[in-house]
C-alpha cells in the first residue's frame, strides 16, 4: 500500500514498523459542536483553533471549518442530519478529503458518519488525530508500545468492514472446517470477530510488555530513592516550553520545537542547585484538552514519574490567550492520574513574548511559588532554581549533630542527600547543622546509617 493511500485507522498497521502519517496534500475540514449543556474550558472557536494546530502538526492542510450550536448531541449523526448535509456540501466545494471532529466520536457516530460521507472522505476525531501525532513523535520503545496500545484500544470498539486490515494476520482464505470439508471465511461478521480476537491478543501482549517497562522504571526510582536524590517533575500543556526549560536549567540538549507534542518520551537530567545539592529534573509528556482516555491510561507508566516526584514545576505559556484554561486542563489531568499532594511551583514561561505592561497570571493557592521566567532568554531562571532549592529545603527536617572524624561517611551522606547549612570543625570531629529528608533524619537518629 502506498503511503498516501493509508487510511487514518490504519496508522499503526501490525505489518509495518513505520508509523504512517498524513501528507501535506491531505485537505481537512474541521467540525465542532457547541453544546449548550456542556461546560468546556475553551469556547468552540478557540478549541477549533487548537484542532487546526493539531491538524497542521499531523501534516493536514485545513481548508474549512464549521460549528454547530445545539442543545444536545444528536444520537445518530452527532451534529444532526441537516448540519451533516451542509458540511458535505462544503467538503465537496473545498475538495476536502478528511473531516475532523473536535470531540471524540462514539462508535455509532463514527459508523454512521462514515456511511454518509462515503469511502472518498475519511472521518476522524480529535482523539484519532492526537494518537496519530503521538505515533509520529514516539521515539523510544516504551513510547511506541504505549501509543500502539492506545491506538488498538481506541480502534477496538470502532471496528467496521472497512477497518478489517488484519485479515492477512488471521490467515484469510480457505481452511479446513470441523466436519472435514472446506470452509470459506468471507469479509462479514466472521472476519470482524477474527479481527477483534487479533486485537485483543495484541492488547494483552502490549500490556504485558508495558508492565515489564513499568517494573524496570520502578526499580530505577527505588534506586534513586535509596540514594536520596530528590526528583522534580516538569508538567505542562503541550508547547508550554518544558523541553526548552530543562535545557536552560541543566545545559542539556533536549529536542525542543515550537509545535504541539514535539517530544513525548520522558527525559531526566541532573540539576545542581546553588548550595551544591544535585536533584533530578524529569520532563514528561505535554497535556492537552480532550486528551484521549486510552492515551492517558497507556502513558500511566510514564506519568508515574510525576506521582513519585518530590515536587512539581507546572510550566505554562503565560503569553497564550488561553493560559488560564490550559492550567486547569493540566491540573484536571493530574487529578485524573491520582497525583498526590506535593509542593508545586507555577513557572510562567515565555515572558519574552508578553506585551509590555501585561502582567502574568498571579495568585493561586495551589502553588508554593509563582515564578515568571523566559526559558528562551534565561530571564527568571536563576530565581526558579532558588525557589526549587527553597521548596525542597522546606520539605526536609533540620538536624544538629556532632560527627566524629571516623564517621566521615555520615558527613558525605548528608552532603549527598540533604543540604548542609553550617559546619564547624573541631579536633574530634565536626558540628553540623543541615536539612535532610525525613527518612535520613530517622536513620541518623537511630544511628542505623
Amino acid at each position: 500500500m502506498k503511503r498516501h493511500e493509508t487510511p487514518y485507522h490504519d496508522l499503526f498497521d501490525p505489518d509495518h514498523d513505520e508509523r504512517l502519517t498524513a501528507l501535506p496534500t491531505e485537505r481537512g475540514f474541521l467540525v465542532a459542536a457547541d453544546v449548550r449543556s456542556a461546560r468546556p474550558l475553551l469556547r468552540a472557536q478557540d478549541s477549533l483553533d487548537e484542532l487546526e494546530l493539531l491538524a497542521k502538526t499531523a501534516g493536514i492542510q485545513v481548508v474549512g471549518r464549521a460549528v454547530q450550536n445545539m442543545q444536545r448531541v444528536d444520537p445518530a449523526t452527532y451534529i444532526g442530519s441537516g448540519k451533516v448535509r451542509e458540511v458535505q456540501e462544503q467538503v465537496v466545494q473545498l475538495a476536502a478529503d478528511v473531516v475532523i471532529f473536535d470531540d471524540e466520536l462514539a462508535p455509532n457516530h463514527q459508523r454512521e458518519l462514515e456511511k454518509i460521507f462515503g469511502e472518498s472522505v475519511k472521518v476522524i476525531d480529535r482523539s484519532a488525530l492526537i494518537l496519530d501525532i503521538f505515533a509520529q513523535h514516539a521515539r523510544t520503545r516504551e513510547g511506541a508500545l504505549q501509543v500502539e496500545l492506545a491506538q488498538y484500544e481506541y480502534r477496538l470498539p470502532r471496528l467496521t468492514r472497512q477497518w478489517t486490515h488484519l485479515a492477512r494476520q488471521a490467515g484469510g482464505g480457505s481452511g479446513r472446517s470441523g466436519n472435514g470439508g472446506v470452509g470459506l471465511r468471507g469479509p462479514g461478521e466472521t472476519q470482524l470477530e477474527a479481527d477483534r480476537r487479533e486485537i485483543d491478543r495484541r492488547i494483552a501482549k502490549l500490556k504485558q510488555e508495558i508492565e515489564t517497562v513499568r517494573a524496570h522504571r520502578s526499580r530505577h526510582r527505588a534506586q534513586r530513592s535509596r540514594q536520596g536524590m530528590p526528583t522534580v517533575a516538569l508538567v505542562g500543556y503541550t508547547n508550554a516550553g518544558k523541553s526548552t526549560l530543562i535545557n536552560a536549567l541543566t545545559g542539556a540538549k533536549v529536542y525542543a520545537a515550537d509545535q504541539l507534542f514535539a517530544t513525548l518520551d520522558p527525559t531526566t537530567r541532573r540539576l545542581t542547585l546553588n548550595g551544591g545539592k544535585t536533584v533530578l529534573i524529569s520532563d514528561t509528556v505535554g497535556f492537552i484538552q480532550k486528551l484521549p482516555t486510552t492515551l492517558i491510561a497507556a502513558f500511566r507508566a510514564t506519568l508515574e514519574e510525576v506521582s513519585e516526584a518530590d515536587m512539581i514545576i507546572h510550566v505554562v505559556d503565560a503569553a497564550h490567550p488561553q493560559a488560564a484554561a490550559q492550567i486547569e486542563t493540566v491540573e484536571d489531568t493530574l487529578a485524573e492520574i491520582d497525583v498526590p499532594r506535593m509542593p508545586r511551583i507555577l513557572a510562567l514561561n515565555k515572558l519574552d513574548k508578553l506585551p509590555e505592561g501585561v502582567p502574568p497570571l498571579r495568585g493561586d493557592s495551589r502553588y508554593t511559588a509563582i515564578v515568571p521566567i523566559s526559558a528562551q532568554t534565561g530571564e527568571g531562571v536563576p530565581l526558579l532554581v532558588s525557589e526549587i532549592e527553597r521548596v525542597l529545603r522546606e520539605a526536609m527536617l533540620e538536624i544538629k549533630m556532632f560527627i566524629p572524624h571516623q564517621r566521615g561517611d555520615l558527613l558525605a551522606l548528608i552532603r549527598e542527600q540533604g543540604m548542609l547549612d553550617h559546619e564547624q570543625p573541631t579536633l574530634e570531629g565536626t558540628h553540623i547543622r543541615a536539612h535532610v529528608p525525613p527518612r535520613l533524619a530517622a536513620l541518623l537518629a537511630e544511628d542505623k546509617v
